[in-house]
């Protein structure tokens, strides 16, 4: 089976400056692959890289198996490639209704399916529907941009830091949407600095450090790994 996506030797940074030192890393069809690792190991960048954001300094990008090097970010965008940064990125002065009417134009699913999808999946966006985004809570507002990602109906879903200032239980549920929708066939590639909650719907987790890739498998297999390398990460 071909990844969907799939970094080879993967080399990249800021100018001259490489923070990705051969990374290798594969999301399969319908799976949770979470990134791990402590702040500064490389994770948000390799988001960047794969979003189209960063362009690698060697190695490839493959998406279904075809090399996207270069491949400028709003052509990945409509390939099918979409990233949720962290902090959101939603509209604050708009409300709900009107976050996801402009998520609209970029899908070819009408503004009713749009609508209706976002509150199948977050029965909580409904009853905010009148409501300005930035008066939402933190966990609504992720509710929404996952919402607005969903609009363009993607094959690869991107989450940078989805758990970030927001309350355990409402982490759990947005994990729990996370499942069913890898579960509905989207392949997720999920960044996080802490593990415990991603770990439980993640189908594999690498770990990275220093801009590598320390270890990789299901979440059973990289647990023991994982409390040495953040140990370790913040010793050096």
């Amino acid at each position: 089976m071909t990844a969907v996506l799939e970094l080879r030797s993967l080399r990249a940074g800021y100018g001259t400056i490489d923070v990705l030192h051969g990374v290798d890393l594969t999301l399969e069809p319908g799976e949770v692959h979470a990134l791990l690792g402590p702040n500064g190991s490389g994770k948000t960048s390799t988001l960047a890289v794969c979003s189209g954001q960063i362009v690698p300094s060697a190695g490839e990008v493959l998406m279904n198996g075809r090399v996207i090097n270069g491949v400028a970010a709003h052509e990945l965008a409509r390939a099918g490639v979409c990233l949720i940064p962290e902090g959101r990125g939603v509209f604050p002065n708009l409300t709900v209704t009107e976050n996801l009417r402009m998520a609209s134009y970029g899908s070819k699913a009408s503004f009713a399916d749009v609508q209706a999808r976002a509150f199948e999946v977050f029965p909580r966006l409904r009853e905010r529907r009148k409501q300005v985004a930035g008066t939402m809570s933190g966990g609504e507002q992720q509710m929404l941009a996952m919402s607005r990602a969903l609009a363009t109906e993607p094959a690869v879903l991107l989450l940078d830091e989805l758990s970030m200032g927001l309350a355990p239980l409402i982490v759990e549920e947005l994990y729990t949407r996370v499942a069913d929708l890898a579960r509905g066939g989207l392949s997720i590639l999920i960044v996080e600095q802490f593990a415990q909650t991603v770990l439980e719907v993640a189908t594999r987790a690498s770990i990275m450090l220093h801009g590598r890739i320390v270890g990789s498998g299901t979440p059973q297999e990289i647990s023991n790994e994982l409390a040495s390398a953040y140990l370790g990460g913040a010793h050096q």
